[in-house]
């Protein structure tokens, strides 16, 4: 795979990831499974990318 390609893959993991783990936070947060407080604001955007982060080390990486 040529590196160019290679590098938008990345990208494209490491955006989908942020974008799956949001939706995943967004949806936590309306079931009140926990307080929904704490993912006022920029909490659940910085949650979502350290979560998306771990996912994507743990799940997406290993597709390269």
């Amino acid at each position: 795979m040529s590196n160019m390609k290679e590098k938008q893959l990345v990208l494209w993991l490491l955006l989908s990831s942020f974008g799956i783990m949001f939706a995943v936070l967004s949806w936590i947060q309306e079931s009140s499974v926990i307080n929904p407080e704490i993912m006022n604001g920029p909490n659940k955007g910085l949650l979502a990318v350290i979560t998306g982060l771990a996912l994507y080390y743990f799940l997406a990486k290993k597709t390269i």
